[in-house]
């Protein structure tokens, strides 16, 4: 599981292959997970990628 969470598929995929919940796979594995900080930095710097929010009402 650390892999596929470090090869950027998200934490609510990979608990679902898991058959956990997701704050349960983290609390599990958010100490494995590495190098995805700078790219997540520059992703949320250039605005790119990132979901819309859905509208509140």
């Amino acid at each position: 599981m650390t892999k596929w969470l470090n090869d950027g598929i998200p934490p609510a995929q990979v608990a679902e292959w898991a058959g956990n919940s997701v704050p349960i796979l983290l609390a599990i594995y958010a100490r494995c997970v590495s190098g995805q900080l700078s790219e997540l930095k520059k992703r949320m710097e250039a605005g790119e990628d990132l979901p819309e929010l859905p509208d509140a009402g």
